[in-house]
């Protein structure tokens, strides 16, 4: 019964991560503390055409971005300690925001240099966006980020 009634509503959650991950991207792309966004919804990403291809034109639930910053791994860690609405778990698609910054936990073990060799920079972390207010998830990114650069 359960399943059944997560299959029932899962078009309508997907549109609604997708639909967020997409604002998120956006507001990312533009903002002062980011250096980086990969998001496939995004045009000038590099796996756009792919997700119009086999998404029918989303983007998916997932968006990916680089903190701007001279210790690019710290700023990581603070930003994931200051988030408040998403939450610390390497998993994706959940309904709820989630964040992880690969560098610092589930490939902390690997030098900078096996970091940038795995395609893992310093400064990248990984948003598996919800389904909670677009307006709120931002909210919370941008708190974090402006925590973690000022560190």
């Amino acid at each position: 019964w359960i399943i059944t009634q997560g299959i029932e509503t899962l078009s309508l959650r997907m549109e609604r991560h997708c639909e967020n991950s997409m604002a998120v991207a956006l507001h990312l792309k533009d903002h002062p503390s980011v250096a980086w966004v990969r998001y496939p919804g995004l045009p000038e990403d590099p796996q756009h055409e792919k997700a119009q291809k086999y998404l029918s034109g989303k983007g998916g639930g997932v968006v990916v971005f680089g903190i701007k910053s001279d210790d690019a791994k710290e700023a990581g860690k603070q930003f994931i300690d200051n988030l408040t609405l998403l939450l610390h778990v390497a998993n994706v698609g959940d309904a709820r925001s989630l964040a992880i910054h690969p560098a610092s936990t589930t490939h902390s073990q690997l030098s900078e240099e096996q970091l940038n060799d795995a395609g893992i920079p310093p400064d990248m972390v990984r948003l598996s966006i919800g389904i909670e207010s677009a307006k709120d998830i931002k909210a919370d990114i941008d708190q974090a980020l402006a925590k973690a650069v000022q560190s």
